[in-house]
């Protein structure tokens, strides 16, 4: 069984992209799982001082482990003026730390979305994943995929192909060797 952590940029219930997320989860190839990491709402803006006390946040060690048990990532986000949501950045500032050896450290990450605007979230996309591959993330620069949401379906068949396309490349991708 593979497992996908899938962190939402979304926080809107109903939101095109936590909707693409549920899809995306609900039609999972066999041997794959996604998990949608929930809470990222609740995290407290990283701060190295709450970090390094002797109780960090229980929301950020819940995502920590989640992420932690997960074989790969992906993030599946909109794009907010240009770039991607603070809620998202936060939740890859805590998979961060400690420093060199955090949650997301070497796993395989890749992100997809949908955005209303005419370049699809390209600016959010590339934003999260340097920011992912700083962080020490495996980023898949070939299975990102942005869609913009103007007069596209992004839940009609030839758009889902290019969503689960990326999963896919995601799941079969090799995580690196450990240094």
């Amino acid at each position: 069984m593979t497992t996908v952590a899938v962190l939402v940029g979304s926080l809107r219930a109903e939101s095109v992209n936590r909707r693409l997320a549920e899809t995306l989860r609900d039609n999972a190839p066999e041997g794959v799982e996604l998990v949608i990491v929930d809470g990222l709402a609740d995290l407290p803006f990283y701060n190295e001082e709450i970090d390094n006390a002797s109780q960090v946040p229980a929301s950020a060690v819940a995502l920590r482990d989640k992420v932690a048990a997960a074989d790969r990532v992906l993030a599946v986000t909109p794009e907010y003026n240009g770039t991607m949501p603070a809620v998202l950045n936060n939740a890859i500032d805590w998979l961060s730390r400690p420093y060199g050896a955090g949650a997301i450290v070497g796993k395989p990450f890749t992100v997809i979305g949908a955005t209303p605007t005419p370049f699809g979230g390209k600016w959010s996309h590339a934003d999260a994943a340097r920011s992912a591959r700083i962080a020490g993330a495996h980023v898949l620069e070939d299975a990102i995929v942005s869609q913009t949401a103007i007069d596209v379906d992004v839940f009609g068949a030839e758009v889902q192909d290019k969503f689960a396309a990326a999963l896919l490349a995601l799941v079969e991708a090799e995580a690196p060797a450990a240094a």
